[in-house]
């Protein structure tokens, strides 16, 4: 089962200088949860952006051409065909980014969970592929204000492949 997970705001941006565009607590509880326990699949340069490097108590796994990339913790594989060729039927496979993993695994995803921020970012250099009504069903919605955490609105938007 392949999972794709991502936060967007209005324009489908997702990062600027390899960093995400929000703070928001919220997302980063969900994400944990979600992904914990399951394979975590991202290129390099998301791998480069986590604070700690691997994603503990997850399978991290990462997609770099270049074969002495260096990714303590983590399985390294020049294609996504190949990564997944290295998972389990089983598997739960989370794709965490970046736009071209992103723009990649789309077309093999089962289901989509997108936060959805109610604000455009100032900057963005990296964005999400279009989610089109024609092969994805919006299943579940959950609407959050914004409050002294997070400061602008934003939905957890669960999608399933039609």
């Amino acid at each position: 089962m392949i999972h794709i997970i991502a936060a967007i705001d209005r324009r489908l941006a997702i990062g600027y200088q390899n960093k995400l565009l929000f703070h928001l607590p919220d997302d980063m509880k969900r994400f944990k949860a979600l992904t914990t326990g399951h394979t975590v699949l991202m290129g390099r340069n998301t791998f480069a952006s986590l604070p700690k490097g691997a994603l503990p108590r997850r399978r991290n796994i990462v997609l770099s051409t270049h074969a002495d990339t260096l990714c303590p913790g983590a399985e390294l594989y020049g294609s996504l065909e190949t990564a997944l060729q290295h998972c389990s039927k089983e598997e739960e496979v989370f794709i965490i980014g970046g736009a071209a993993v992103y723009r990649q695994a789309m077309p093999l995803a089962h289901v989509l969970h997108i936060t959805q921020v109610d604000a455009t970012a100032l900057q963005a250099d990296a964005f999400f592929p279009a989610i089109a009504d024609s092969e994805w069903v919006e299943q579940a919605r959950e609407t959050h204000s914004a409050d002294e955490r997070h400061a602008c609105a934003f939905a957890f938007v669960t999608y399933v492949r039609r």
